[in-house]
């Protein structure tokens, strides 16, 4: 990245190091809190069709092949993201 111009440009090399990684670890959590927002949010409306003060042994079972379902295509779909880039990289 390139920081002229910006504020960060008066770290250090070290401080920018640091400065990037805390964003990075910052995008991270944000990343990991959506994520979990959207697999409730879909789970939620998926498997339980009557709330109410607890959740039967039909409802704990949906959600949780649902939560890994959704875990699973996540992975999936950002290792063939990864792979994608990494092949157009290698074509630049």
């Amino acid at each position: 990245m390139d920081f002229s111009g910006s504020g960060a440009a008066k770290f250090d090399p070290s401080k920018r190091e640091d400065y990037m990684n805390e964003v990075k670890q910052q995008l991270a959590i944000a990343n990991a809190q959506e994520l979990l927002q959207k697999i409730s949010d879909k789970c939620f409306h998926k498997c339980i069709t009557k709330p109410g003060t607890s959740l039967s042994h039909s409802e704990n079972k949906c959600l949780a092949m649902c939560m890994d379902r959704y875990i699973d295509t996540q992975n999936l779909v950002a290792k063939a993201f990864g792979n994608r880039v990494q092949q157009e990289m290698s074509r630049m």
